[in-house]
């Protein structure tokens, strides 16, 4: 299992996440994980404005001994 670092810059106004580590198997997996962590339809529709998973940029940043696919740490900019 890997941590990813996976950020946007479409959304940037207030209510908006702007990144998250997140742990998943793959870089596509950690695109499709929410910030917000609750299911996701891949077009940023969840409270908390997200982006497009196209959108979503992705890095991986370390390895994590946990087994569990989520959110680790979020960015969200309160209005």
């Amino acid at each position: 299992m890997k941590l990813y670092l996976i950020s946007q810059t479409v959304n940037n106004c207030y209510d908006t996440y702007d990144s998250a580590v997140v742990r998943a198997n793959t870089p596509d997996e950690a695109r499709m994980i929410h910030p917000g962590g609750s299911p996701w339809d891949g077009k940023g529709r969840e409270y908390g404005l997200w982006c497009n998973s196209k959108d979503v940029n992705v890095e991986c940043i370390g390895e994590s001994k946990h087994k569990i696919i989520g959110v680790v740490l979020t960015s969200f900019n309160a209005g």
